[in-house]
């Protein structure tokens, strides 16, 4: 009798640790068009808050990967903006770009730690 046994690959992460990176900028000085008109017309004070998310990766990853990666990152975003956006305006801006890179050279100490554990 033949033996089937269930074979389950290691899975591959999206994002590998060693090529995740996380970058803020503080920008010291912002507007939204309006000058605060429309906030104030809803009630508030006119003082806006505004986030802009930007995730680049590699090229490689599928259209559905891609798609599920910006719906939870933005179910991420909504829960932790959510305290915010009930105190004042925010605006909350996510966008992906696939690379189709013109040059890409990598130079780094940081992969081979990560690679260790693998």
């Amino acid at each position: 009798m033949p033996c089937s046994r269930s074979v389950t690959k290691p899975v591959k992460p999206v994002f590998p640790p060693g090529g995740t990176r996380v970058l803020a900028y503080p920008a010291p000085h912002f507007a939204v068009s309006d000058g605060g008109a429309a906030g104030r017309a809803a009630g508030g004070d006119g003082d806006y808050g505004f986030a802009y998310l930007n995730l680049r990766m590699g090229r490689g990853r599928s259209e559905a990967v891609q798609q599920g990666v910006g719906r939870a990152l933005m179910a991420v975003a909504k829960v932790h903006f959510e305290p915010m956006m009930a105190a004042m305006h925010v605006g909350v801006t996510l966008q992906i770009d696939v690379g189709a890179e013109v040059f890409d050279a990598k130079h780094s100490t940081l992969h081979p730690l990560f690679n260790k554990s693998a």
